[in-house]
């Protein structure tokens, strides 16, 4: 078995006495998709703010390959992504090609549509998540951090980001996303794991996802509090 491309250990985050993470573990190999899923409120984002840097953890050890993990190999996709409303979209995707000369604006666009010539004031929340996704793909990183990628999109360019998120695998991208509905998660991920308050409850390889699904439907049941208030 090869080494794991990432090593998070015993991985704590806490605001104040809010302890939000609670010792995660997770190892990540090249070229995998893992998918993060949970409740709003689970940790997901946190826990994404913590691999990039942007909170600082209160315990744990954070490993890319033989070194400590630093943002400069992550791509982030934010939920929300902020932009310069007085900046048109051709000229954001402009910035992250500093970094990457040879990236293809005009090429990617023929998949996305999207209007590179309006100011990114008048984008629809799909068009600002298609626009972010580009800057994040045009800084070619080893690893991604999707955090709820989906959201927003319509189903072509939903059907759309899978194919190139499996592109990116193939490539040997390792790839993090999260999401709140287990089923998106399904058709996009190799492994899945499911937070809860802060904790890693079960991970689960793609083979076992039925099973997966069954677990966090028994743990997250409300049959009998729906029955009863409809009973009243």
């Amino acid at each position: 078995r090869l080494p794991p491309m990432i090593s998070i250990s015993n991985l704590s985050v806490s605001f104040g006495k809010n302890q939000v993470l609670k010792g995660l573990n997770l190892e990540l190999a090249e070229g995998q998709i893992h998918g993060l899923v949970g409740l709003n409120g689970s940790g997901k984002s946190t826990f994404f703010n913590a691999v990039y840097g942007l909170v600082t953890p209160k315990e744990g050890s954070l490993r890319f390959g033989d070194h400590d993990l630093h943002k400069t190999d992550i791509g982030y996709l934010e939920t929300v992504n902020c932009f310069y409303p007085r900046m048109r979209g051709r000229e954001y995707l402009q910035l992250f090609q500093l970094a990457k000369p040879g990236f293809n604006i005009q090429g990617w666009n023929e998949l996305f549509g999207l209007p590179l010539e309006k100011l990114t004031e008048h984008y629809s929340t799909g068009m600002k998540k298609k626009l972010a996704f580009l800057g994040i793909l045009c800084l070619d990183k080893p690893i991604m951090l999707l955090d709820e990628p989906f959201n927003g999109l319509d189903l072509e360019t939903n059907q759309l980001l899978r194919q190139i998120l499996f592109k990116l695998r193939e490539k040997g991208k390792t790839m993090l996303i999260t999401s709140h509905i287990f089923e998106t998660l399904t058709s996009t991920c190799d492994t899945l794991s499911y937070l809860k308050e802060g904790k890693i409850v079960f991970s689960s390889p793609r083979a076992d996802f039925a099973e997966a699904e069954r677990r966090i439907f028994e743990l997250e049941n409300k049959s009998d509090q729906i029955s009863a208030l409809l009973d009243r």
